[in-house]
């Protein structure tokens, strides 16, 4: 039984002893249960509330900058879900939440927020209830709208939301400026606090964390020399920081080292270690009907035996076709970077070229281009208008390797930035042909990246514009390596072995930096998407409220008679379109898959 389900069963044992307990009387009076959701209501703090409204020009003016705000993010929120639908079902397979549970923040259920962040989500999402149900508390008596009551509400023993039940007849009888402030309220304070507690994260990592000198280790390959180094061997959180004795700061020193070791090559690690790896050449990435697959260990090339990347690349350069020993057997092996797509209105597919097709570029106006980066080097010698000749191998099909030598004469057009030649392929794919080998096998954690974008690199010549983007950084930190395949881990705080890549100056020891950081970081990452959550313009959220009052006020100012009920269709229809919009976010993915 997964996690999920067991939290289901749990949920529907406390909902049957809840509900017969309220049925038999024995709970108290201010206690109410509607299902699995308990609700408990007070009127306590009903005083304080009155005490701080009493600046009602300043709190009119915070609700009215909160419902601009709002009424911007229910748009935004309205565009995006129903794209996200409309994408959902056409292209199930892209879809960026693969289970419906990942929309739920519960670490455990959702895959993305681990359970070491519990308590920190706990600690965010009990401030962001606060905060918002206090924003409208407050605002209710800025606008003379009497309370009735005030509680929490919770799901089982999961604090789900904090709530303010508003005197429905007093809240009737308010304009409806008010009454939008009010709902507004809360989102505004949940957007406040995002605020103040990202610019002391930010603050925090700037000046207290730095980077420890090193290559970070995310984890090794499996069947990687890394992995089978042995005892003591490389572990997730180790930090590489020489080879064979001279020092490594960072992976571009780390792979320049290697470059120059010899096979078998000794690593020493921060905590002191030393361990020793025996370097064999492994593909760990290949394209679709590649010649062999990942974990294919290459042995020699043209029969002489390569055992590191570096000599893997000496051997291929300058060759078209080599020949490849591989644990699987032999193959013959041309060498180019590997493309797979060839419009036929650019440069290449217009002058004869197999126009949507994948093909191997051999070379460019006489220059070999194995990789990538090699065809952009030699493009960028080149001009508009200039007329290369273009050696490619592809065939009928989707396999270029068993494919036949081209010769093209192709007339470069010109680069988006009008800088060089434009040849016009796409789908570029990293390696050499199409594959990519290590000799080591280690996954490095982008530990300098994320300490940047968490604050590390300074607020730079525009702090308004850097906070921003680096608000919005960390709101896809959790979920980093789906946004960017390119990363292979997510960020969801320093903790547990991720700590390691990181060192504390000042006063107070790492644990306590490291752990109040984690609290600033989640406190507002719940309440930046609690605030967007809330937004949707769809009933019961508060973006539902806004919505109404909004086409109420069109209405009314529209050459006709108003009427309610035209309101009540266009906000219904509205709310309807987001509910389904959002179930098929979430579902349909799965169905069609």
């Amino acid at each position: 039984m997964n996690t999920l389900l067991w939290i289901l069963v749990g949920v529907l044992i406390y909902t049957s002893v809840a509900m017969a307990l309220n049925a038999r009387g024995v709970l108290p009076s201010s206690f109410r249960v509607s299902g699995p959701i308990l609700t408990i209501h007070t009127k306590r703090g009903r005083a304080a509330l009155e005490w701080l409204a009493k600046p009602k020009r300043f709190w009119r003016a915070w609700g009215n900058l909160g419902v601009g705000i709002a009424v911007v993010i229910m748009v935004g929120s309205f565009v995006a879900v129903l794209f996200s639908a409309f994408s959902a079902i056409t292209s199930p397979e892209a879809a960026r939440i693969a289970r419906p549970q990942d929309a739920l923040v519960i670490p455990g259920v959702n895959q993305f927020l681990p359970w070491a962040a519990a308590v920190d989500i706990l600690v965010g999402l009990l401030v962001g209830l606060v905060v918002h149900e206090g924003g409208h508390g407050l605002l209710c008596r800025v606008e003379d709208i009497e309370i009735e009551s005030m509680g929490v509400a919770l799901l089982a023993f999961i604090p789900l939301g904090a709530f303010v039940q508003p005197d429905e007849e007093s809240q009737r009888s308010a304009d409806r400026g008010g009454k939008t402030r009010m709902f507004a309220a809360g989102v505004t304070n949940n957007f406040l606090v995002t605020a103040i507690t990202f610019a002391l994260l930010f603050g925090l990592v700037a000046s207290l964390v730095t980077v420890v000198p090193g290559v970070a280790i995310g984890g090794t390959l499996p069947g990687s020399p890394a992995s089978d180094a042995g005892d003591p061997g490389i572990d997730r959180g180790d930090v590489i920081t020489a080879v064979d004795g001279q020092p490594v700061e960072d992976q571009a020193s780390f792979d320049a080292a290697l470059a120059e070791a010899d096979r078998e090559v000794t690593v020493e690690l921060r905590n002191g270690e030393t361990v020793t790896v025996q370097r064999r050449l492994m593909v760990t990435r290949a394209v679709v009907d590649a010649p062999f697959g990942t974990e294919t260990t290459i042995e020699a090339v043209d029969g002489e035996p390569v055992y590191t990347q570096s000599e893997f690349e000496a051997a291929v350069s300058g060759n078209e076709v080599v020949e490849l020993d591989t644990d699987e057997g032999t193959t013959q092996f041309p060498v180019g970077v590997f493309v797979s797509a060839v419009p036929a209105d650019d440069p290449l597919g217009a002058d004869g070229g197999a126009p949507d097709r994948p093909m191997l570029v051999h070379s460019v106006a006489g220059e070999p281009t194995p990789t990538p980066e090699a065809l952009s080097t030699v493009l960028q010698e080149t001009e508009p208008g200039d007329t290369v000749e273009v050696v490619a191998y592809h065939g009928d099909g989707d396999d270029p390797w068993s494919g036949e030598r081209h010769v093209y004469e192709v007339t470069l057009g010109e680069n988006s930035q009008g800088e060089y030649g434009y040849l016009g392929v796409g789908g570029i794919q990293q390696g050499t042909s199409g594959i990519v080998v290590d000799d080591f096998g280690i996954d490095t954690y982008p530990a300098s990246q994320y300490h940047a974008l968490l604050g590390g690199s300074g607020w730079g010549d525009d702090p308004v514009s850097t906070f921003i983007s680096r608000t919005f950084a960390v709101l896809v930190l959790p979920f980093a390596s789906v946004v960017d395949p390119n990363l292979a881990y997510n960020f969801a705080g320093f903790n547990g072995e991720i700590s390691n890549f990181y060192s504390v100056s000042g006063p107070l020891s790492a644990g306590v930096v490291f752990g109040l950081i984690n609290v600033l970081f989640w406190t507002g990452w719940v309440n930046l998407n609690l605030g967007i959550f809330n937004c949707i313009p769809s009933y019961p959220l508060d973006g539902g409220h806004i919505l109404r009052s909004a086409v109420e006020a069109t209405i009314a100012r529209l050459p006709i008679e108003p009427d309610p009920a035209v309101a009540t269709a266009v906000t219904v229809a509205i709310s309807a379109s987001m509910i389904l919009s959002l179930l098929g976010m979430l579902f349909v993915p799965q169905l069609l898959g």
